[in-house]
Parts: structure tokens; C-alpha cells; sequence
């Protein structure tokens, strides 16, 4: 099971990005999933939470401005990004909690980290 995150990218203050986070391999049901993100320096944090049903939840700093969603025909979710200022720039990443096929229990997996960069 592979998790590709894409969609960064260099944009201006105030200009908007789209993520996405695709999974791939012998999944049987994603789960919860999530975007995290780490800046230089700091430690990573989580951004929003997905859970199968599309109940969402975001940190402080991004609500009214990030909105994620989900394709679970396409074990795919995403993260609209607007309005987005300086202090976004972070290297996002996505996450997932999954059943595999022909496997027992929940396994967690991370995507590779996308970069965005906003300029002031």
C-alpha cells in the first residue's frame, strides 16, 4: 500500500492550492485519513481529519480557509487550500488508516510530503 501526496507547489499570498492524497495496493477500507503539516523548525502538526463518513475537524489556524474532502471510490482525499498566507509554507503530508486485503487489523500509512510554499 502506497500513499502518493501532489498538488504543491509556489503561490502568492492570498492564492489558493489543491492536494491531493491518493492511495494505492491491496486496500480493503480506508479509514480515517488526515493532513498533517511540518514547517522548518517546528514539529509536524495535524491540519484536518477525514473519516469515512466526511465528518471533518481542523486546526484553529486553517478553518473557513482549508476544506478536506474525500473520493472513496477513488481512495482519494483531498485538501482545498485558500486564502493562504506565509505562515502556511510547510511541507504537507497525508495519512491513512486502512484495512488490507488478505491481511487482519487496521494499518497506518504516510504519504511522501508535498511542498508548499506561499510568498508574502
Amino acid at each position: 500500500v502506497q500513499l502518493q501526496a501532489s498538488g504543491g507547489g509556489l503561490v502568492q499570498a492570498g492564492g489558493s492550492l489543491r492536494l491531493s492524497c491518493a492511495a494505492s495496493g491491496r486496500i480493503g477500507r480506508i479509514n480515517d485519513m488526515g493532513w498533517y503539516r511540518q514547517a522548518p523548525g517546528k514539529q509536524r502538526e495535524l491540519v484536518a481529519s477525514i473519516t469515512r463518513s466526511d465528518k471533518t475537524r481542523y486546526t484553529d489556524s486553517v478553518k473557513g480557509r482549508f476544506t478536506a474532502s474525500r473520493d472513496n471510490a477513488k481512495n482519494t482525499m483531498y485538501l482545498q487550500m485558500n486564502s493562504l498566507k506565509p505562515e502556511d509554507t510547510a511541507v504537507y503530508y497525508c495519512d491513512a488508516t486502512l484495512t488490507r486485503l488478505g491481511a487482519l487489523g487496521e494499518w497506518h500509512y504516510w504519504g511522501q510530503g508535498t511542498l508548499v510554499t506561499v510568498s508574502s
